[in-house]
């Protein structure tokens, strides 16, 4: 009898892709995606098109905060891994909306680690973020560094998500991996992230703005981030772990902009404006432990990788 995973948020960029990547490996897949406003629910749709003939697959549409739903998807399969990716995302609307982000990210995460108490889940994995590393760290960021002073809510809700993590191990032994994401690309990317933005903006000839200009990120592309996230499925040697999963190498936005102008084999047209408050100017993933304890090794350069997403972008968007 096949294993079920619960994949949240499937619909979206990461999830679609592990999604597949889970029937591939013989799971039967929950989705559960809630299809909101943060952009377009239509490139939600088609992110999944492949998905809804899939024998083994089945879509929910609800939200995470939605306990009554949650226990009524459980009660009805016998679920023994949930994979948590959804969340309301990006740094600097949750400026604007922290309460909103705390509800989602921070109280959608204690419902779902509910349910998977009461219904004696084997295996809780978690999609934190870079962000939650904040100030006052060294580079490259390392698992144990310190997370004391946050700069935006969207990171504070990570973070409080991350501790209830623990808490649900420690108190109730719910095998728990958590994996720090840093800055993902790749096919189906949201249409607001850099890389999409960038990509498309260049295309178009239209007028980028760079905030900050010595700022760098440890970009990684969707496939690197897939392989890491099978490799910690079932990993339970103490219990509780958290692993970065990164690049492994900076990238400064410069060298960014002229890698997408050399694969459009156009001209960008830049503004350079102040880092707005929220953001980080470097990010860059310690990833010795990843590769370690779960033989992470990121394999596509961002070289590679804006070319393999600018093909896509411009079979698929343009």
């Amino acid at each position: 009898m096949k294993e079920v995973a619960l994949i949240t948020g499937a619909a979206g960029f990461i999830g679609s892709h592990l999604a597949e990547r889970m029937l591939h490996l013989g799971y039967q897949v929950i989705g559960l995606d809630n299809f909101d406003d943060f952009y377009p629910a239509s490139i939600k749709w088609d992110n999944i098109s492949s998905l809804e003939t899939e024998e083994d697959f089945q879509l929910v549409q609800g939200d995470i905060r939605d306990a009554k739903l949650l226990n009524r998807i459980f009660s009805e399969s016998n679920i023994s891994l949930v994979m948590h990716l959804a969340a309301r995302a990006g740094v600097r609307p949750s400026l604007e909306q922290p309460n909103f982000y705390a509800d989602v990210n921070i109280g959608g995460t204690i419902n779902l680690l509910e349910a998977s108490r009461t219904f004696g889940v084997k295996q809780f994995i978690f999609a934190s973020s870079s962000s939650v590393y904040g100030l006052n760290n060294k580079t490259p960021f390392s698992e144990d560094g310190n997370m004391d002073i946050p700069v935006a809510p969207y990171a504070t809700s990570k973070i409080a998500a991350e501790l209830y993590c623990r808490t649900y191990n420690h108190l109730y032994n719910l095998p728990v991996v958590i994996f720090r994401f840093f800055t993902v690309y790749g096919p189906r990317q949201r249409p607001e992230m850099a890389i999409h933005r960038f990509v498309r903006m260049v295309d178009r000839d239209e007028e980028i703005t760079l905030f900050g200009n010595d700022t760098s990120r440890d970009y990684t592309y969707i496939d690197d981030i897939v392989c890491g996230i099978e490799a910690g499925i079932d990993y339970r040697e103490e219990g509780f772990q958290i692993f970065n999963l990164g690049g492994g190498r900076g990238v400064s936005l410069d060298h960014l902009i002229e890698l997408i102008e050399g694969t459009l084999r156009k001209k960008a047209r830049i503004k350079y404006c102040p880092l707005p408050p929220g953001e980080l100017s470097v990010t860059l993933a310690d990833i010795s432990k990843a590769r370690a304890f779960l033989g992470y090794k990121p394999r596509v350069s961002i070289e590679e990788g804006i070319t393999l997403f600018v093909k896509w972008y411009l079979e698929n968007m343009r």
